[in-house]
């Protein structure tokens, strides 16, 4: 018998100590799946290799909206994760939630690791920041849209195929020389809202709404019917008639016209090159997106689309020292190297944009930097940096029904616009009363 005990306190002595002591489980639910949520928990697997206090467990919850419903419904059960991923519309929402989150400021601060929000590309750390520069949640999949084309289409137009267009007149022109030399139409696009009318907003400088766009409080108005506005999609809208544009469908159902060579010009998420990559059977280009030069100091910068990952409120202290290692390593110059190389999401530090650089990656694929030339080209104004209103997601399905009914003929666009924006603002006073 003492035998067998001398052998077990021996066993004890001996062991290392990762193994004795338990690692503190950090749960993390992200709206990725297949590749990219491999991808996801390569992240996660390579910083549990890191160290040996805490595990990250990544776990996959449907949707952006489906995983931050379910984030919003494990709060009040009081059960949260420790790190929810939220896509950018939601960022009010969760400002509103009482109680819900704590600030990756305040994280990162009582953890006593090092941060400096000034490290993140600026365009991509506006959005998730107070206005006095305060970061509420850690950016992490963050995308802008740009212009892909078909070198091959272009070639065949007789178009230089290292040469995009560079203003919508410019697309126009060139989407007649693509129907000439065989397209069913110039250019499609998806994500429409976002593109078309929030993108196109920022790279105009033009306001989507009052208050910095919502940064400056809930009492601030939506006001996307301008001139800007209504001239673009009346353009959109007739330039159907010529077969200049083709609507696609919404979010990015469209992707298909482009990768099937019934357009050879498509704007989309910068995220989407990896599909266009493997679905593509042409050589294909990008280029900043178009411009209307007759709109003074265009253009500026493009805004981000994609999540960022929050901080849930209700767990010890020292989980969320966890919680900030896991940003901290997440935030690494190698780590966001690799996940903008492989995904074409955009790396979110300056020192990883530069990291890849120096890796000759944009040399082999330069391609993959316009988004970069683009979200840097202009330091963000008011206008912009992004957007903040609440029940966004909504407000995009409400401009959907609108742009489809401005594209069908059923309505001019400055009808279209005037009743969206009616309806949308109906929802942010709506939003601003329940969170006074």
């Amino acid at each position: 018998m003492r035998k067998w005990i001398l052998i077990t306190i021996l066993m004890v002595v001996l062991l290392p100590a990762n193994v004795l002591a338990q690692k503190k489980v950090i749960n993390f639910w992200h709206a990725h799946g297949g590749e990219l949520g491999e991808r996801v928990s390569a992240i996660a697997a390579g910083f549990n290799k890191s160290q040996d206090k805490y595990e990250v467990v990544a776990s996959y919850k449907g949707s952006y909206a489906d995983t931050m419903t379910a984030g919003i419904a494990a709060f009040r059960a009081k059960n949260p994760p420790h790190i929810l991923q939220v896509f950018e519309v939601g960022t009010a929402t969760m400002m509103a939630a009482k109680g819900a989150i704590k600030p990756v400021y305040q994280v990162m601060k009582d953890s006593g690791l090092p941060f400096d929000a000034k490290v993140y590309l600026p365009t991509v750390a506006g959005y998730y920041t107070t206005t006095d520069g305060r970061m509420l949640s850690m950016p992490f999949n963050s995308s802008t849209p740009v212009l892909y084309y078909s070198k091959d289409g272009f070639k065949k137009a007789g178009l230089d195929p290292s040469k995009p267009p560079k203003t919508w007149p410019e697309v126009a022109e060139y989407s007649k020389k693509l129907v000439a030399a065989g397209y069913q139409a110039g250019f499609s696009t998806a994500w429409t809202s976002w593109i078309h009318l929030e993108n196109l907003s920022a790279w105009h400088n033009v306001p989507l709404g009052t208050k910095s766009n919502g940064f400056g409080g809930l009492d601030a108005r939506l006001t996307y019917n301008a001139p800007l506005h209504v001239k673009h999609f009346q353009q959109l809208a007739d330039w159907q008639k010529d077969k200049v544009f083709v609507y696609g469908g919404r979010t990015n159902k469209g992707n298909a016209k482009f990768s099937s060579e019934e357009v050879a010009m498509y704007t989309e998420s910068s995220a989407g090159y990896a599909g266009f990559a493997k679905t593509c059977k042409f050589e294909f280009g990008t280029g900043m997106l178009p411009y209307w030069p007759d709109v003074k100091g265009a253009p500026l910068n493009t805004i981000i689309g994609g999540a960022s990952l929050w901080a849930m409120a209700g767990h010890s202290a020292d989980d969320y020292k966890g919680v900030a290692a896991f940003f901290n390593y997440l935030s690494g110059p190698e780590v966001q190297a690799d996940w903008h190389q492989n995904t074409g999401y955009l790396p979110i530090t300056v020192a990883a944009y530069e990291l890849t650089k120096k890796q000759g990656f944009y040399t082999k694929n330069p391609d993959m930097e316009t988004a970069l030339k683009q979200m840097t080209l202009n330091k963000p104004t008011d206008n912009s940096k992004g957007l903040r209103f609440g029940y966004f997601a909504q407000i995009r399905d409400i401009n959907d029904s609108e742009f489809e009914a401005i594209f069908s003929g059923q309505k001019t666009a400055k009808k279209g616009l005037d009743d969206a924006v009616a309806a949308a603002n109906k929802l942010v006073a709506k939003f601003q009363k329940e969170n006074k």
